[in-house]
């Protein structure tokens, strides 16, 4: 195959990309000391499958003042970036969560939006209007607008150490993706002509 076949097929598969696999939407924030005296920081990334209409969340922390207990999302504060509100996702603890540590990491199982055992009752009734079916809905709405946080709380902080406030990311828009395959092609054909 030559350079440029090899670069058309290049463009074509980045252009087709978004339309053939699911479309990720990530959230992130950093974990730092919700209680005066808490000591512990972290990071968190939360993946939203549109497609699969899941959530896949990686965290990882050090420096708890004491040993975890358990985590989970809050949402939805009434005021962006502030506040508490009770759990949103999941009962208790995310399941897997690692107990008794001060500092670790974590990899969710898939967390499917379309189960009712992903979300606490009080959430679905209070922001979902009461139907499983507006859960999604209500929990994406409450990241997009910074009104959800993950917790990880401890034995020194049991109503929370650390937390962060979930805001998208950005994610490179299909044109960009055509653009760098493009430029990349003329720079393959720049060097094959000399």
């Amino acid at each position: 195959m030559t350079l440029v076949a090899k670069v058309i097929t290049l463009t074509a598969m980045l252009l087709a990309a978004p339309f053939c696999q699911a479309a990720i939407i990530p959230y992130a924030a950093p974990l730092t000391p919700e209680a005066a005296g808490a000591t512990g920081t972290g990071f968190v990334t939360v993946d939203y499958d549109t497609v699969a209409n899941t959530l896949l969340i990686n965290a990882n922390w050090s420096g708890l003042s004491g040993t975890t207990t358990v985590a989970h999302i809050h949402c939805c504060t009434t005021v962006p970036g502030t506040g508490t509100v009770g759990v949103a996702v999941t009962p208790g603890t995310l399941p897997g969560f690692p107990m008794g540590v001060s500092a670790g990491s974590y990899t969710s199982p898939l967390l499917s939006l379309d189960d009712s055992a992903t979300f606490t009752a009080m959430f679905i009734t209070d922001f979902a209007g009461g139907l499983l079916a507006n859960a999604d809905d209500a929990l994406l709405a409450g990241f997009n607008a910074g009104r959800a946080y993950f917790n990880v709380h401890s034995t020194t902080f049991p109503g929370g150490e650390i937390r962060g406030f979930l805001q998208a990311q950005q994610v490179p828009e299909p044109e960009t993706l055509a653009l760098l395959a493009l430029g990349i092609a003329g720079l393959g054909f720049a060097q094959r002509r000399r």
